[in-house]
């Protein structure tokens, strides 16, 4: 059970090593722009390898759990599915349901671990392959295993790693899952840390926040919603910036630094190395520049 491009390596790897006797994902909806029907990233891949498909509204329903029920599935592997597993699914296979979680639980359950650990500054965090129990990524740890994050990470290339070591790791776990020499690892609710869906405002940039943290939304919410200012009723997209914090500054102040644009926020100023203004390609700061000739007019 998956959806994102997150969760692809997991099933290919999965499917090469194991028995896949189906596949389940959310179905197929409108997006972007021109509101066209687009798969998901798992749907594309299960179908390139000829792969059974379930793509159920609600996973709840009562005929979804029974078609799966007649699957009678030994184990079945979550990977970023987009529906939380009622029970009554829970319990149909013998050895239960198995999550590959983008974090080190306990700290960020739910649906944005990736994003929660870019944007608290957090140096590490990894993946936990964790026995799923009627809560949100509450149930005991089968394995973990921990990865830096760079400062330069965005959503887009940590999400890439941690799938690849969420793969590597599932793998090399599930023998010893099956064969009981795994001790399962309870989790400790009191150091729980949990996250909440992005919704798209959230990545409209507050100047009024420190230029560090907003450095870090850039980066957390690439490329999804990613993030953006107004600027002569335009919105414009960031999608690389850096800090600049040895100078005085006053929230949305706009200057120049370097050839790139900047706007101030309570301590440092945000500098803009990559834009995209609305329905446009992303172009570099001194590019925005040669076309904003008022940049530094006051509104």
């Amino acid at each position: 059970m998956g959806s994102p491009v997150f969760a692809v390596p997991i099933l290919r790897d999965l499917a090469d090593a194991s028995d896949i006797i189906g596949v389940v994902t959310q179905p197929d909806r409108p997006a972007g722009r021109g509101r066209k029907i687009e798969q998901s990233a798992i749907n594309e891949i299960s179908l390139s390898l000829s792969l059974p498909i379930l793509q159920p509204i609600k996973i709840r329903d009562s005929g979804v759990v029974d078609h799966l029920r007649k699957l009678n599935p030994d184990v079945i592997v979550v990977a970023a599915y987009g529906q939380i597993l009622p029970r009554s699914i829970l319990e149909i296979p013998h050895f239960g349901c198995i999550n590959v979680h983008a974090s080190l639980l306990p700290r960020w359950r739910g649906p944005s671990p990736i994003q929660a650990a870019i944007l608290a500054g957090d140096s590490v965090t990894g993946v936990s392959i964790m026995k799923m129990v009627a809560g949100l990524d509450t149930g005991p740890i089968i394995a973990q295993k921990e990865i830096t994050i760079s400062s330069d990470d965005t959503a887009s290339s940590l999400s890439e790693k941690l799938s690849n070591l969420g793969a590597a790791l599932l793998l090399e776990s599930l023998d010893g899952y099956f064969s009981g020499k795994n001790k399962l690892i309870n989790q400790n609710d009191e150091e729980a840390t949990k996250t909440h869906l992005i919704k798209k405002e959230e990545g409209r940039l507050d100047f009024n926040i420190s230029a560090e943290i907003l450095e870090r939304a850039v980066r957390a919410y690439y490329p999804w919603p990613s993030t953006f200012f107004v600027w002569n009723s335009l919105q414009i997209k960031v999608i690389r910036a850096h800090v600049l914090d040895n100078q005085q500054t006053q929230p949305y102040q706009r200057m120049v630094f370097e050839k790139k644009p900047a706007i101030g926020t309570v301590k440092g100023y945000l500098v803009m190395d990559v834009v995209q203004k609305a329905g446009k390609k992303p172009m570099s700061g001194e590019e925005f520049l040669r076309g904003a000739h008022n940049w530094l007019d006051r509104e």
